[in-house]
């Protein structure tokens, strides 16, 4: 699923093409994606204007001139393909077409149909059911060392299965949970509740720093992230840890016949790798 690094890149890709640009056509060519799109979809959006683009945290928001949010959720294998010129013939996977007053054709394509778009009144925004309760943007100033420390505290959960909570760090995900405790030097199996001071302050920088990576390498491409441009994430060539089970961390001595190199081990149902010297 993708998480904050791809969302944050596609919302980069797409404010360009759509703020202060006119819908003038959108067309649902199915009534559903993972949930049944509002009622009355497309004339709500038709003629509206698109003010901005933002992101909170794995969620689209495109805020509308009505005053509206449309909401998105990429899920596993959604995207948004984008055509300036002449668009190619529909795919059939392509759900919903949005239109342009500068002639710019996007279209939301997800074969899995596990993404979602919803619209809701933006002064009622913050107690959306999938928004309410989301931890700080962890790219912001309130993400920090103590903000950390408070959350974590009298925590016996992992470490790792901790910070995947999205009331603790909004947008992390399994890759970027397995790489930000690997440049903190932190295991994923230690209690959530030992993470104060300098290990508080040292995962949040680590946390900030992998996802600013990320986003700059345009995220990760593991099997159905693309950017609006049609390109491919390059992060994944950056990985110290993640899917790179029994060879050598970049940045140590491991012993490989003695060590066994990065290892992997299943947390709450999904695989967890890291390197047992450095991580402690």
């Amino acid at each position: 699923m993708p998480e904050l690094p791809e969302v944050e890149t596609v919302r980069r890709g797409l404010a360009p093409m759509l703020e202060g640009r006119r819908l003038t056509r959108v067309v649902q060519r199915r009534p559903d994606l993972r949930f049944p799109l509002p009622e009355d979809f497309e004339a709500r959006l038709r003629g509206r204007r698109v003010d901005r683009v933002d992101r909170r945290a794995k969620f689209l928001l495109m805020w509308l001139d009505s005053g509206t949010v449309l909401i998105s959720h990429l899920g596993m294998s959604g995207r948004f393909k984008v055509f300036a010129d002449d668009p190619p013939p529909l795919d059939k996977h392509d759900h919903v077409v949005f239109e342009t007053d500068e002639g710019v054709t996007l279209r939301f394509h997800d074969p899995r149909r596990f993404g979602f778009m919803d619209l809701v009144a933006g002064r009622d925004l913050r107690r959306y059911p999938m928004l309410a309760g989301l931890g700080p943007e962890p790219l912001g100033d309130e993400f920090n060392g103590d903000y950390l420390s408070g959350k974590l505290a009298g925590r016996s959960a992992p470490l790792k299965a901790a910070i995947l909570d999205q009331r603790v760090v909004a947008g992390m995900g399994n890759i970027y949970a397995c790489e930000s405790l690997y440049r903190a030097g932190l295991s994923p199996t230690r209690a959530a509740a030992t993470i104060i001071g300098r290990r508080a302050e040292r995962l949040a920088v680590a946390i900030k720093s992998v996802f600013e990576e990320a986003i700059a390498a345009g995220g990760s491409t593991l099997r159905d992230h693309r950017r609006p441009s049609g390109e491919f994430g390059y992060f994944q060539h950056r990985f110290a840890v993640y899917g790179r089970t029994g060879q050598p961390c970049p940045e140590c001595d491991c012993h490989l016949p003695r060590t066994g190199g990065i290892r992997r081990v299943v947390q709450s149902g999904r695989s967890t790798f890291y390197c047992a010297k450095r991580q402690r």
